[in-house]
This record gives C-alpha cells, structure tokens and sequence, in this order.
C-alpha cells in the first residue's frame, strides 16, 4: 500500500503546511472537549519551563519554536532565553513560518475550523471558555491563520506531536506566556534546529 501526500501549501503568511490523507481520519488524542486538567501531572524536567542559554541574533522579546525540540523559546537577550515544554501538530499537520501575535484571548471560546470538523466529525461546532476547553486558560493567535498558541485540559501531552497544527503549554506557562508577550510579537517557527 503506498502513502499519497498532498501538494505542499504555501500560506500567504509565509507558512508551510503539509497534510496526508493518511492522517485525515485519525482522531486527535488531544482534543477532548470537556474534560478538567489534570494539574497534578508532573512534566518531564526537560519541558519545564526554565531560564536557559540560547544563541539568537534575534531581538529580546522574540518567540522562536522549535518544533521537533517540542519547546518554545522566549529570546531574553545575553545569550538566554525562557524556554517551555509544548506540545505540537502530528505527523502531517506540522509546519514552519515567520508571523506575529495577532492577539490574545483569557479563557478563550473554541470554534473548531471546518477542516477540523471533517476529520473529527465528533467534536462540537462551538464550545465556550473554561477549565475544561482545549484551548485552556490562554490562547495566542498566530497572524491571521487558524493557529494558536495555547493552554491545554491534557497537560500529559506537553512533549508530544498529537495536534492539529497548533502549539499546547500547559496552563500554567500559557498564562506566565500571556502576560510576558504583547500583540505584535514576532514568531519563528522553525522545524528543525538551525546550526
């Protein structure tokens, strides 16, 4: 049986997304609409959120995501920089580009996108702000695509490719995320490490 992967879509934003059919049936570990955080859920030491050195020519404040890292760097300039544990898209729905927090939301409603839907006909059409909404206590959008930066009600994900393309933190560091980084911020993701 041979794999058939659809063309690679460049985004106006400067985004590179890929999908296979493969994928599209698959339902999404992460996305469980309803249930409550686990917030006893001990990450990994390497996805905690801590201070570390990091080379960057790029300005304080900037966001850098390295996808197959599976950690989010805040730049903080001298040579360090905030990192996070994130969780990121499975395979299939990962991809790499150059945009800027479009805005910022507490609590935030969920709508999930019609492409979503297709390939998760089970997940509701709308589901209000609270504990036990996917997108958790914070959300960060990223230019004007359909992805997020984002809390998350399965914090046992957090080092994991299960989303659809979006960047899950657990609550805690969403939130500490969300009150270090304005609208307008820079965002680099990135899939593999530069040298």
């Amino acid at each position: 049986m041979t794999k058939l992967t659809m063309p690679i879509f460049v985004v106006a934003a400067g985004l590179i997304l890929s999908a296979s059919p493969s994928f599209a049936q698959q339902n999404d570990p992460g996305d469980q609409p309803g249930l409550l955080a686990d917030d006893s859920v001990e990450l990994d030491p390497q996805f905690r959120r801590t201070m570390v050195l990091y080379r960057t020519t790029e300005a304080p404040g900037t966001i850098i995501i390295q996808t197959q890292e599976r950690h989010l760097y805040v730049v903080q300039g001298n040579g360090r920089a905030i990192r996070y544990g994130i969780g990121v898209g499975r395979d299939g729905f990962q991809w790499q580009g150059l945009l800027t927090i479009s805005r910022k939301a507490e609590w935030p409603d969920w709508t999930p996108p019609p492409e979503m839907i297709a390939r998760q006909p089970y997940l509701p059409r709308f589901m209000a702000g609270g504990p036990g909404n996917p997108l958790g206590a914070r959300a960060l959008y990223l230019g004007a695509t359909v992805y997020r930066i984002h809390g998350t009600n399965r914090p046992d994900t957090i080092g994991t490719a299960v989303s659809s393309g979006c960047f899950r933190l657990v609550n805690a560091d969403v939130s500490d995320l969300y009150d270090r980084i304005p609208v307008g911020t820079k965002v680099i993701v990135r899939q593999k490490p530069s040298l």
